[in-house]
Parts: C-alpha cells; structure tokens; sequence
C-alpha cells in the first residue's frame, strides 16, 4: 500500500513541475530480475519526454520465476528518471543514467543504472522487504539486478 502512495506522490510531482507539453511512447519490456531469486520479467513502459535531457519513465510488469520450488507470479510497478545532460551529442543522446525505484508486493527496491539509448537498462540496487514471510517462505530482500530490453510499439507496428 505504501508502494502505491509514493507512486501515486512522484507521479503529481512530475506532472506539477512540467511546463512544457509532454511526448509519450509506448514500449513492451522483457527481461531478468535477480532479487534473492531470479526472475523473468515482461510487461509495459510509458515513456514521457519533452527534451532529449531528462526522461520520465513508468512501468507496470510481471515477475515470474520459481521460490522454494514453487512457480509464482508477482506484479511489479516502476518509475524511472532517464538522465544525460550532455549538448551537442552526435547521436541524440546515446546513453542515460537511471535513477528510479521499482515495487512489488513483496519489496520496494530504489535503483540507479545505466541505459543504452533508452531501449538497454541494467540496473542495480538494495531491496527492502516488505512481507517477512516473502514468496513461498522465501524474504526478498537484499542486492537487486535487472536487465530489461524496452522494445519501442512503433517498432512493431
């Protein structure tokens, strides 16, 4: 539930300080989840941008993987700030730095990274439980890894 809130704060947050209209793309992700388990990950981003500096990220995905022998689901929410603050790059801004945080609920997971031109993340951070008894008995807490391919829709179309 807390989860949600802050989501829900650094969404307004974000809304309130943008003074220019906003672009937004779409794009499906798949990818791996090293929480104290590994996972694979697939789900949805909207990317929302009104320079190449600083993008704006969320997510909403699910986990898969196997705790304890036991195949288990869980949903998974993110928010991401893309950064790169460099002028005059030749190729529109070939890599970001990531600082976001991502939530289940199971753990919340603050994350910083890197991305390649927005479409290849690695990410790492520390997640904090939130469910002593975790996933199938097994606590997610601890080091956090992702690597996520954010396939863009228009690709597809």
């Amino acid at each position: 539930m807390k989860s949600k809130i802050y989501i829900i704060i650094l969404l307004f947050a974000f809304c309130g300080v943008a003074k220019s209209q906003l672009t937004m793309h779409k794009f499906i992700n798949v990818g791996y989840v090293y929480q104290n388990q590994s996972f694979g990950e697939v789900g949805g981003k909207l990317l929302f941008l009104s320079n190449d500096d600083v993008l704006f990220r969320v997510g909403a995905s699910a986990l898969m993987g196997s705790a304890n022998n036991k195949f288990a689901i869980m949903p998974k929410v993110n928010a991401d700030f893309l950064l790169n603050f460099q002028k005059n790059v030749d190729f529109y801004h070939a890599h970001y730095f990531i600082l976001g945080a991502e939530a289940t609920n199971k753990y919340v997971a603050p994350k910083v990274g890197f991305s390649l031109f927005g479409i290849l993340d690695l990410t790492g951070g520390y997640g904090f439980s939130l469910d002593k008894d975790g996933l199938n008995g097994k606590e997610l807490k601890g080091l956090n890894v992702n690597f996520t391919i954010n396939i863009p829709l228009v690709v597809i179309k």
